[in-house]
Order: structure tokens, then sequence, then C-alpha cells
């Protein structure tokens, strides 16, 4: 039997370097917010043939708003592994609908095999993408407030405080290493954390709840014991169903990396990892020996009393 509840203290020293690191990146660096929170227009074209970034920045250069304005090359695959198509993606800060016609209209002009039906056009303006970052912090909220409410009802309040910091400690850390590295949120990186807390919380309940059905079977026992046996037993389903979860995603971002060459979806995939790597990880060190920690300062309270 592994001995999780001894090493709980390498645990916590982990998660508070990685928490630190995320604060130092998030005060230092900042968030990289993408168009969906800030504001502005994203333009994704498909040439149609080679081109190169002097030629794109030629076009480009006439329209004084797209000053600054990042333009990344995609490329997408076939199945045999050939480039199948070279595509360009540009985002400035918002454009009107006109000033985006006049662009798309330069671009046909240079490249005449510029397929329309490949043109996509994504425009957020700065009101709507305060907007956006109003609700998301919002949906976290009441998801938060939901769990606490749910799982002291269905357990008791202390499962409730140590499942929720194993949580937000999970979604800090994500947040964290993605301002490290300067990746960019945008809406589906919100709704893979939201994924992110429903995924963790699950493993982390079905813990908890072993906890509580050893703890009546023996209660004269040492509550470490009782904590550690309990991860042990859960440890196997735990392992599968995150490696089986995580064989699925990494499928997904070489798809959507190798043969799509979709930005967004790569960001939600990466997300998506990072949290199920971290949550499995928190559901076994840092939520029950967290419990533990609780139940013990109330055993200690009580023979103060």
């Amino acid at each position: 039997m592994i001995d999780f509840i001894g090493n709980r203290r390498k645990a916590y020293l982990v998660s508070t370097v990685l928490v630190l690191a995320g604060l130092v990146a998030l005060i230092v660096l900042g968030l990289n917010l993408g168009i969906d929170f800030t504001g502005g227009t994203v333009l994704h074209l498909n040439l149609g043939e080679d081109f190169s970034m002097e030629e794109v920045e030629d076009v480009i250069a006439p329209f004084e708003e797209l000053e600054g304005a990042a333009v990344q090359v995609v490329q997408s695959r076939d199945l045999s592994g050939d480039l199948a198509d070279e595509g360009l993606v540009i985002k400035s800060p918002y454009m009107e609908e006109e000033r985006r016609n006049e662009l798309v209209a330069s671009f046909q002009e240079r490249w005449p095999q510029l397929d329309p039906d490949d043109l996509r056009i994504e425009s957020v303006g700065p009101v709507i993408g305060g907007e956006l970052g109003r609700q998301a912090f919002l949906a976290l909220a009441v998801a938060v407030i939901l769990m606490i409410g749910y799982i002291t009802f269905r357990f008791e309040f202390k499962f409730a405080l140590a499942t929720i910091a194993a949580l937000l400690h999970n979604v800090f850390i994500v947040i964290g290493i993605f301002a490290i590295f300067q990746m960019e949120i945008n809406v589906p990186f919100v709704a893979a954390i939201l994924t992110v807390f429903g995924y963790s919380v699950n493993d982390t309940i079905v813990i908890m709840d072993r906890i509580r059905e050893n703890i009546k079977h023996r209660r004269k026992s040492d509550y470490a014991v009782v904590v550690n046996e309990s991860i042990n037993q859960n440890l196997v389903r735990s392992i599968n169903t995150s490696l089986t979860t995580l064989l699925v995603l990494i499928a997904l971002l070489v798809g959507f990396n190798y043969f799509i060459g979709s930005v967004d979806l790569i960001v939600f995939v990466i997300a998506l990892i990072l949290g199920v790597l971290i949550g499995t990880y928190s559901s076994i060190f840092i939520a029950s020996p967290l419990w533990l920690n609780l139940q013990d300062l109330k055993v200690m309270r009580k023979r103060a009393a």
C-alpha cells in the first residue's frame, strides 16, 4: 500500500511552488487575453496558393488599424501527411464591417484563388468582450457555490471545503501555466476550465465517499490510516479513468494541430489535458489530505475544550 498521507507535505510543497510560479507570472506577465475578452477581429483566410509574409504585409500595409496585428501562418495536412493547404490568421483590434470587406477584397485581388468558402471572420466589440469576461467569472462563481451546497448536503462541510480548495487549486495552476507560457485565453478555455471543474470533482467525490464509508466501519481507526486506505482502494480507478481520458485528448490534440490547424481548439484541448493531470494529482494528494487536516483540527479543538 502506498503511503500517500505520509508524503502529503511533499505534495503541499509541489503545489505551493506551482501556485507561486503562476502568481508571479500573473503579476509580471499577465494573461494573454484573446479577442473574446478584449474585443477585436480575427480573419481566417485560405489563400489557395503559396505566399510569403512580405506579400501579406504589403496587402495589409494600407490598413492603419492593422498596425501591430498578429499574423500567423496555419498549415494543415491530409491523411497522407502531405501539406493540404496553407492558410492565414490575422488578429487585430476591432474593425468595422466596411473595412473588413475592403481588406478581404485586397486579398482577393492579390490572390484570386482565395476560396470564399474557407473565409471566416470573427469580430467582437470591446463591450461584448468585457461582458464575456464577467459572464465567465460568474459561471465559475456559481459552479463553486452550487458544489459547496451539494457536497455539504451529501457529505458534510469539511468534505466540501477540502474539495473546493482542491478544485480552485487545479484551476489556478492551469491559469498560471497559461500565464507562464503566454498561451491565449479565449472562450473555449473557459469551457475547458468548467469541464475540469466537473471532471476533477467526480474523482474527488468518489474518494471522499470511500473515506466516509470506511470511517463508518472503522470508527476507532486512525483517520490517517482510513484516508490512506481509501485512496489506495480507488487508485486503479483514478489512474484508468485519467489515462482513458488523456488518450482521447492527445488524439484530439494531434488531429487539431497536425490535420486541422485550429488554434482555438488546440488551446481548448491543452487546457483539458492540464486539467486532467492536475485534477488527478489533487484528488489523491491534495483534497483527501486537506480533509484529514481539517478533521485533525476538529479533534484537537474537542480535546482542548
